[in-house]
Parts: C-alpha cells; sequence; structure tokens
C-alpha cells in the first residue's frame, strides 16, 4: 500500500487559506487529495453546506465527544468547539489518499504528539493592512469580531516556525503553485518512492 500524507494547513482567518485548498482540491485527480470535515459547534453560515463545509453539531454533543476521545485534535476559538475525527482521519489514510487539514495552530500541536510523521503549512498575509481589507470584505462579521480577528492574528502567526513550510498568500496563483510544489516534494520522499516503485527497484538491483 502506497504511503499517505497528512497535512496540516494553518493559517490567521482571512488570509486566504480555505480557497487555495478549495482550487487545490480541484486538481483531485491529479493529487489524490481529500480534505477533512471538522466539526463545529458554531452556526451555520450562509451558504454552508452539513457535511460539506463542517459537521454542525451542538454544544453538549461535541463535549460528549470529546469525553469520548473521539477528537484527533480539538480547539476551542471565538466561543465555539472544532475537532477533527480521528477515526474519520483513519479510515482515509489506509487508503492511500492524502488528507488536508484545515486547523488552526493548537489543532496542529496536537496532532504533532500523537502522528509523527506529518507535513504542515502555515500561510502568511503578505501585510496587517492587507488581512484587514480581506476580513471586511467578506462582509460576515462585526466591526467587534474582525477587531478580534486581528488580534488574534498577530498570536496565531507567532506560531509559523513549529511548521514544515512557510507560504506567503501575496498573489494568489503564486501561492497555489507553491502549495502544488510541497505536495510534489512530498509524493518524492524516500518513502512513498520506495513503496510506489517497489517492483521496478525490486528489477533494477537483481542480478
Amino acid at each position: 500500500m502506497v504511503e499517505s500524507t497528512l497535512y496540516i494547513v494553518s493559517s490567521p482567518s482571512g488570509t486566504g487559506k480555505s480557497s487555495l485548498i478549495q482550487s487545490l482540491l480541484k486538481t483531485q485527480k491529479r493529487y489524490n487529495i481529500q480534505l477533512s470535515i471538522s466539526h463545529t459547534t458554531r452556526a451555520m453560515r450562509p451558504g454552508e453546506v452539513e457535511g460539506q463545509h463542517y459537521f454542525f453539531v451542538p454544544m453538549e454533543k461535541f463535549k460528549r465527544m470529546i469525553a469520548k476521545d473521539e477528537f484527533l485534535e480539538h480547539a476551542y476559538v471565538f466561543d465555539n468547539y472544532y475537532g477533527t475525527s480521528r477515526e474519520a482521519i483513519y479510515q482515509v489514510l489506509i487508503t492511500g489518499v492524502d488528507v488536508f487539514l484545515d486547523i488552526d495552530w493548537q489543532g496542529a500541536k496536537q496532532i504533532r504528539n500523537k502522528i509523527p510523521n506529518i507535513c504542515s503549512i502555515f500561510i502568511l498575509p503578505p501585510s496587517k493592512e492587507e488581512l484587514d481589507r480581506r476580513l471586511r470584505e467578506r462582509g460576515q462579521d462585526s466591526e467587534e469580531v474582525i477587531n478580534r480577528r486581528m488580534a488574534q492574528a498577530v498570536e496565531e502567526m507567532t506560531h509559523f516556525s513549529d511548521y514544515d513550510y512557510l507560504v506567503v498568500n501575496d498573489d494568489f496563483n503564486v501561492a497555489l503553485n507553491n502549495l502544488k510544489t510541497i505536495i510534489l516534494a512530498e509524493r518524492l520522499r524516500l518513502g512513498p518512492q520506495k513503496l510506489r516503485h517497489k517492483v521496478l527497484i525490486n528489477k533494477l538491483l537483481s542480478y
């Protein structure tokens, strides 16, 4: 079985992380990647679909899932819980399909302590001014929430050095190509390549 990779992608809200991942998934046939769908206690936003963007669950159910250790990681962010199902991730990884996790640094830290062989990517905005503009352009949050997100963004960005790769999303297409390059590099690592080309290697090394 070909080794699959668990990718963790983190960034402050408004950096463009979700748009980059969705664009990457459009080339799924080439990269064989699946996005993990997280559970959350926050309310569904306009245009969101249950099971496509998140699994929306009540606060009490989420807490019961925590008590049963059903999450690979979970975090409390902006008055709501977010978590990744342990079983759902493992079921995909054993099929040889890579999984992308769109989570914050807190969740990334939890997963690093449980799964050592992961690939982590942090995405930065080109400036604070641009991040503020993008948050306001979405038109989803009040002035108070935007100010909270900007303050939180500074704290989140201090954790960029914990990650394997750093991408600055100034030009969207350049950032997207950077993500594709990272995936290609991970696919060419010795471990996956040995499994992928096992028959060829055996033939080449036989006398």
